[in-house]
């Protein structure tokens, strides 16, 4: 069984608005998107332009979500994955993220890195990052809103396209700077 991506199109709008609203998002900042501000969003091109594109999420022909490359004029792309709630909880994240690269690293030779972002409270992604081969490289101290209107932090992590190829992990000192205090 293989993760596949098929890519969206202006043809899909009414399909990514239904997507979109039927699940819910608990680890997005719209936990609960609303039709009107998706349909604003999709119509607009959200899924379809210069520096963004969106893809189905397929396993055996059977839609699991969506995706989207964002970023794409950049040499560091990063993502949004979705996953339909009857998915979610399977380890498919995996599986989705690592076709993911595969998808990214074969067809853009101009990709170094490849990001992709969560809460810090999302345990599941943080670990199928770490489960691909990402590394983690940022953590933002309340750096996502939340819809309650409070803060979380906001977790960024990334895979170079060398560790992609060699299957490694390269990383480097969080604290390479050292200073006198008094």
């Amino acid at each position: 069984m293989t993760v596949n991506f098929l890519p969206m199109s202006p043809a899909d709008t009414e399909d990514v608005i239904a997507f979109l609203t039927s699940n819910g998002f608990p680890f997005h900042v719209q936990a609960e998107p609303q039709p009107q501000s998706v349909r604003a969003g999709v119509e607009g091109g959200r899924f379809w332009n210069s520096e963004t594109q969106g893809y189905w999420v397929l396993r055996d022909g059977q839609r699991l979500g969506i995706v989207s490359l964002e970023d794409l004029q950049d040499a560091s792309p990063l993502f949004d994955l979705r996953l339909d709630e009857a998915h979610r909880g399977r380890g498919l994240g995996v599986e989705v993220v690592r076709a993911l690269c595969d998808l990214v690293f074969t067809t853009m030779p101009g990709v170094l890195r490849f990001e992709g972002q969560t809460r810090e409270d999302n345990i599941a992604m943080r670990k199928t990052f770490l489960r691909c081969g990402f590394l983690k490289e940022a953590h933002y101290r309340m750096g996502w809103p939340t819809e309650d209107g409070g803060h979380v932090a906001s977790t960024a992590y990334a895979i170079l396209r060398q560790d992609w190829q060699h299957g490694t992990v390269t990383t480097f000192d969080w604290e390479e700077i050292h200073i006198q205090t008094s």
